[in-house]
């Protein structure tokens, strides 16, 4: 286990330990509260799994025991001084060849005393950021989300490299305009289930539905739409604990034989929190989003009433504004920003303390090359060889000039 130490700030950067979960506990109790109640967010997850690691001692340890194909949920780093909790930082992959990292969240304990925790080239969010830069070696991009009202954090993300990718914006349908929805069945005979076999098929989708940039940097390969075996049993575990259950369905055309519509819908089965829906709809086939959208409502129904929560994006416009027609409220507006490891040459060595110009040098000739005595001849013969093609050439267009000059 390598620790990063900085010795202007003193600062220590580690993984997570057991003795750092009630630090997290309580600073999340007094700061997001609001947050982690009544919502399905990061914040929300990460505080579920501090409670859980809480009342099960040694669950923390075997967790990191696991290969990081399991334990992708949960990569936490720490940073304290003088052993004192200061902040956090979770980050995840976003896809399975871990190319592309996400980070979670960064969260700073306000209770410090030191100034400048967010903002500032010693603070301990960017020390925090650069750290998950250094350890976690395999990523080629890094993206996250952030609230365009959250000024501080948008500072500490584009001071650390990270530059706008797309607005996404979070969506709440009320429990009444589903239940109206969902009085009318959805005509969609070629709905189908979701397994392994379909992969290439959804891959295809995304690949349609997103534009190249997001394509580029989100990396996602065939392997991403498949669920292996031991991630399908811990995540049946998880929604188990949750009290929660996972739907998904696709939308098949028989002409084309591709997927032109996709949805997962994870329910809330005892209404303590609002359904969670993604959705990915072809370009050429926007007309399935009502179908779509009537199709989660009906299967919300056999639930208690609750509310129904899905994202879009500013390059999804037919989304929002059929939203927008729905009824449907914003409640968040997101920025989405990406970072390529590119910019880790900005930390490195600059250009001109490599002296160049006396690199250069040396490396030009002393003299003109001198060539050999048997390159000579040969360009002897060549230009021998094109004077006498010349001379031909000459020859022959006299000739035929004299031939039409006694013809006429």
């Amino acid at each position: 286990m390598n620790n990063s130490t900085f010795s202007n700030a003193k600062l220590n950067i580690r993984p997570i330990k057991f003795r750092d979960l009630e630090a997290i506990s309580h600073l999340l109790e007094t700061n997001y509260l609001e947050e982690i109640n009544g919502s399905e967010n990061s914040l929300s997850k990460l505080y579920q799994q501090i409670k859980r690691f809480q009342s099960c001692y040694g669950l923390l340890p075997l967790v990191q025991l696991f290969p990081p194909a399991i334990n992708n949920s949960f990569v936490v780093f720490v940073a304290e001084q003088n052993d004192n909790f200061l902040g956090l930082i979770q980050v995840s992959p976003n896809n399975k060849n871990r190319t592309t990292w996400r980070v979670e969240q960064v969260l700073i304990n306000p209770h410090n005393t030191s100034n400048q925790l967010l903002i500032g080239s010693k603070n301990i969010g960017s020390q925090l950021l650069r750290y998950s830069f250094e350890k976690i070696w395999e990523a080629r991009t890094w993206v996250l989300e952030v609230n365009i009202n959250e000024k501080e954090t948008l500072g500490l993300y584009r001071q650390n490299g990270f530059q706008p990718l797309a607005q996404m914006t979070s969506w709440c349908c009320p429990p009444s305009i589903l239940q109206e929805l969902a009085e009318k069945e959805p005509d969609l005979p070629n709905l189908l289930p979701i397994s392994n076999s379909d992969a290439k098929l959804l891959y295809q989708l995304d690949c349609v539905s997103l534009p190249p940039l997001l394509r580029q940097v989100f990396d996602r390969h065939i392997e991403d739409f498949k669920t292996g075996l031991i991630t399908y049993i811990t995540e049946k575990i998880k929604q188990k604990l949750n009290n929660q259950e996972v739907i998904s369905g696709y939308v098949f055309e028989p002409q084309r034989k591709a997927a032109i519509g996709y949805f997962n819908l994870k329910i809330s089965l005892d209404g303590s929190h609002s359904h969670q829906a993604k959705l990915t709809v072809h370009p050429a086939y926007t007309w399935l989003y009502p179908k779509l959208l009537r199709q989660m409502a009906v299967i919300i129904q056999r639930v208690p009433p609750q509310s129904l929560q899905l994202s879009s994006g500013d390059y999804q416009p037919e989304r929002e504004e059929y939203l927008e027609k729905l009824g449907a409220q914003r409640i968040e507006h997101n920025l989405l920003m990406s970072r390529s490891v590119w910019h880790k040459l900005k930390e490195s060595k600059p250009l001109e303390a490599l002296k160049l110009p006396e690199v250069l040098q040396g490396l030009q000739p002393a003299r003109n090359p001198i060539p050999t005595p048997w390159l000579k001849s040969m360009l002897k013969d060549y230009n021998q060889s094109l004077l006498n093609h010349d001379q031909s050439n000459c020859s022959k267009s006299k000739k035929s000039s004299l031939e039409n000059d006694k013809e006429e």
